[in-house]
Formats: C-alpha cells, sequence, structure tokens
C-alpha cells in the first residue's frame, strides 16, 4: 500500500499549473535549498544540462558555481541569474532533461522544487498552498488563487502527493537527505525517515 499525506484542506483546496502564462513565476525571484545529496546530484548532471541553460546563467555556473552560500532549512541554495533560477529557460531544465530521459519528472529536481504548492503544517499534517489560507505569503503568484482552476488539487497534485509521502516517510526519495556517496547515483533507499522542514513564508523557504 502506498504512503498517505494528511492533506488539511484536501476537500476544498483547488490547484492547475498555469505555466507558461505565468512566465514561470515560480521559478523567478527565490532561491530553493537542495541537500548535499542532490548538490552532488545536480553537479554530476551539469555536463548533460549546461547546454541547455541560458548563456547568462551558463556564464554564472561557469564564474561562481550553481549554488551559493545562503542557506535555507540548513541547505545551500541553487543560484539565480537575471532574476530566475539557473536551471531555469523556457521552463525547468532538469524537468525537461528528466522526461526526455525516460525518467520520472522529478528525478533531476531539488525536493523543495517538486513539492510545491504543498507545504508541511505542522507534524504529521500538510496544506495546499492558497492565497488567504494558513498565512500565505506569496500572493503575487497567480496558480495559487483560488480562482485559477477547478481541478481538485487532491487529485492534481497526486503525483506530488506522492513524492511527498515518499520523501517524509523514509521513503524512496529520501536518498535526498542521505550523505552523498556517489554523485552521479544517488542510493535507492535510506534506512532512517526523511526530516522534512516545516513550512515557510515562499516555497523555497521549506
Amino acid at each position: 500500500m502506498g504512503r498517505k499525506l494528511t492533506v488539511l484542506n484536501a476537500e476544498s483546496a483547488t490547484f492547475s499549473c498555469v505555466y507558461p502564462t505565468c512566465g514561470g513565476a515560480c521559478c523567478r525571484g527565490s532561491r530553493p535549498p537542495a541537500t548535499p545529496a542532490e548538490v552532488a546530484h545536480l553537479r554530476a548532471l551539469l555536463p548533460r544540462v549546461k547546454e541547455r541553460l541560458r548563456p547568462s546563467a551558463r556564464r554564472a555556473i561557469e564564474t561562481r558555481d550553481f549554488v551559493t552560500r545562503r542557506l535555507k532549512s540548513g541547505n545551500a541554495t541553487l543560484a539565480v541569474q537575471d532574476g530566475a533560477c539557473v536551471f531555469f529557460h523556457d521552463g525547468c531544465t532538469l524537468h525537461v532533461l528528466a522526461v526526455e530521459e525516460g525518467l520520472d519528472r522529478f528525478a533531476h529536481k531539488p525536493w523543495a522544487c517538486t513539492i510545491f504548492p504543498l507545504e508541511r503544517h505542522d507534524e504529521g499534517t500538510w496544506h495546499i498552498r492558497q492565497h488567504g489560507a494558513y498565512g500565505e505569503a506569496w500572493d503575487e503568484l497567480p496558480c495559487l488563487s483560488p480562482d485559477a482552476s477547478d481541478a481538485r488539487g487532491i487529485h492534481s497534485l497526486a503525483p506530488e502527493l506522492a513524492f511527498a509521502a515518499e520523501l517524509a516517510t523514509g521513503g524512496r526519495e529520501s536518498w535526498r537527505f542521505a550523505r552523498p556517496t556517489k554523485p552521479s547515483k544517488p542510493p535507492a533507499l535510506a534506512s532512517k525517515p526523511a526530516k522534512v522542514p516545516r513550512r515557510g513564508a515562499r516555497p523555497t523557504d521549506r
């Protein structure tokens, strides 16, 4: 039986990704954290993703690296160039590469990006982020408006919910919180449940 999350607003929250009409708003003006294991994975991935990046982002990575010294949830944050994540170029290049390689679309993205718009509410419970709900601060994101979609989030976000459950309960995604061993090949399972940081003001603060 698959792992499940307790989602407080499962019956009322709606959500649909509105990209590209939003211009990739969730990838702009924010710095997602990446765990050491995820950073190692991304570093091994760079040769395959570099040519997909914006020229300015590629130069920034070659000069300064793709992570910064700024920390969130105790982890390094991905760099921003010209107001957008260095891995953003007409969409998430990490997402596109995974799909083209025949992998799960979440395979290369940091966990903090993958679980959006889910948010840990407290120990054992989560909620789907919505304008005006649970102190949501990022009110400029159009996809978080309750009027943006009629799709019930509990259905439209089924893959993200499954990912978050694996992450939070020590399933196959918990490699992201393990000590990195082989940068190019993350371990399949972790022996201890992953500890997912509590909610923050923005999706990249999670």
